[in-house]
């Protein structure tokens, strides 16, 4: 048996063009810097624009009257029921107690003996003019 052995240099052939070509740096047209400092841009104007928007209904909710109102001290056994019926015999004590609640900044109809609860005075000034 014989063997055959190639010795064949190892050495990649480049192409002259490939040995000049340099990395080049990548650059910015004058197209490409406006649609950089658009998109920078474009989250502010729209936090502004909301801001905008959104601004105008919390200042004309802001002017709202005071609301007048009498003090009534919770003694034993009352209710917000029974207190509703007191201050105002001839409205209805559900909405007479849905503003007690909001008045009060009540989340539930739970009171305590010897809390002082804000009436308001439309209701009493409609018993006393009966």
């Amino acid at each position: 048996m014989s063997t055959i052995s190639i010795q064949t240099p190892l050495t990649a052939s480049v192409s002259a063009a490939a040995r000049r070509s340099v990395p080049t740096r990548l650059r910015l047209t004058a197209r490409g810097r406006r649609l950089l400092a658009t998109l920078a841009a474009a989250p502010v104007i729209a936090g502004i624009g909301v801001s905008v928007l959104a601004g105008g209904s919390a200042l004309a909710s802001g002017e709202s009257d005071p609301v007048a109102f009498e003090t009534v001290t919770v003694l034993p056994g009352d209710t917000l029921w029974s207190i509703a019926a007191e201050a105002a015999p001839a409205a209805d004590p559900r909405d007479v107690i849905d503003d007690i609640k909001r008045l009060n900044n009540l989340t539930s109809g739970m009171i305590q003996v010897g809390t002082s609860i804000a009436i308001p005075t439309a209701y009493s000034e409609a018993a006393h003019s009966e």
